[in-house]
């Protein structure tokens, strides 16, 4: 059932980057390796329900959807159940932001909130 969905999650994931410009989804591995394997553009949002600089990264990156020089997506991880993925990634703090073209990372914030500085580190994986 948790394959099926995975699944269905990273082709919904996958079509509608497809449709609009900067998509924003759940993380899945699956999700994540789909988009790295076919050398995509994609960020790692590393995310805390109870942060709120990461709320305010939220609205910067819901704003900057509308951008349609932004063709990628933005897996939101959550910073409390992702500890294995934190340790790998070297994640330190909430509100981390990871970009990468494929597997490799072309940038990575901590704290960032300015909707000008989001997206000049998403820029960098186009």
């Amino acid at each position: 059932m948790n394959f099926t969905r995975t699944l269905i999650a990273t082709a919904l994931v996958l079509s509608t980057s497809l449709v609009q410009a900067l998509t924003l989804a759940p993380y899945s591995a699956a999700a994540l390796a789909e988009a790295q394997k076919a050398g995509e553009p994609v960020a790692l949002h590393f995310h805390a329900d109870w942060c709120t600089t990461c709320k305010a990264q939220d609205k910067a990156l819901t704003e900057l959807q509308a951008d349609p020089s932004l063709k990628l997506t933005v897996l939101r991880v959550d910073y409390d159940k992702e500890g294995d993925l934190k340790q790998q990634l070297k994640v330190r703090s909430q509100s981390t932001l990871i970009v990468y073209r494929g597997a490799i990372e072309r940038a990575r914030l901590a704290g960032e909130t300015q909707p000008d500085k989001l997206k000049a580190a998403l820029k960098t994986a186009l």
